[in-house]
C-alpha cells in the first residue's frame, strides 16, 4: 500500500509470532458460536411445544442479525492482533471499536466477496461436472485435477477475503484516527 514490497522472511516471522494468538482467537469465536447454538437449541426446545415451529423459526431469524453484527464487529481482529499486539481479547475489543458505525459497509463488502466466491466455486464445479459428463467417467487424473482446481479456488477466495479484511482495517484506522498508510504498512511486512 505504500509502494514497498514486504520481505518473505519478515512475513514468515510475523506469521509464526501471531500463529498461536490467532488460533486462540479462532477457538474463542468457535466456542462462542457453539455456546450460542446450544442456548438457541435449548430455548427452541422449550418454545416449540408452547408456540409451535413458526414462532421459533422467526425468533431464530431474529437472532441471525445480531450474530452477523457480532461477527462483523470482530472481523478485523486478526489485523489488530498483528499490528497493535493487544492479545486475543484486546484485539477483539479493539476490532469492535474500529468497526462501530461501519458494520453495514463491511457487511456489503463481505457479502459481495462471499457471493463472488460462491459464483467462482460454482463455475468451477460446473466446468468439472461438464467435463465429467463429456467423458462419462471419472479417472484418477480427473479427480486429481478436480482436487487441485478446488484447492486453487479456495486459496484465491481465502486470499481475497484476507486482503479485504486487512484493507478494511487500514481504511477504518484512516477514517477513525487519521493514521497514514506508511504507519499501517507494517501490517503487511
Amino acid at each position: 500500500m505504500n509502494g514497498k514490497r514486504p520481505a518473505i522472511g519478515d512475513c514468515i516471522q510475523i506469521a509464526l509470532r501471531c500463529m498461536f494468538p490467532t488460533l486462540g482467537m479462532g477457538l474463542v469465536v468457535f466456542l462462542t458460536m457453539i455456546l450460542a447454538l446450544v442456548v438457541t437449541m435449548f430455548v427452541a426446545g422449550m418454545l416449540i411445544p408452547v408456540f409451535g415451529n413458526i414462532i421459533v423459526f422467526i425468533a431464530f431469524i431474529a437472532l441471525v442479525v445480531p450474530g452477523i453484527m457480532l461477527f462483523l464487529g470482530i472481523s478485523v481482529s486478526v489485523p489488530v492482533l498483528i499490528q497493535e499486539r493487544l492479545g486475543v481479547f484486546g484485539s477483539m475489543s479493539r476490532s469492535r471499536v474500529l468497526t462501530k458505525g461501519s458494520r453495514w459497509s463491511l457487511f456489503g463488502l463481505l457479502l459481495v466477496l462471499f457471493l463472488a466466491a460462491i459464483a467462482i466455486q460454482m463455475a468451477f464445479a460446473l466446468l468439472f461436472g461438464f467435463t465429467f459428463a463429456i467423458t462419462g467417467s471419472l479417472s484418477t487424473v480427473g479427480l486429481v485435477v478436480g482436487a487441485i482446481g478446488s484447492a486453487l479456488v479456495s486459496t484465491v477466495v481465502s486470499t481475497l477475503m484476507s486482503v479485504a479484511i486487512a484493507v478494511s482495517y487500514v481504511e477504518l484506522r484512516q477514517v477513525r484516527e487519521g493514521t497514514s498508510v506508511d504507519e499501517l504498512a507494517e501490517i503487511f511486512s
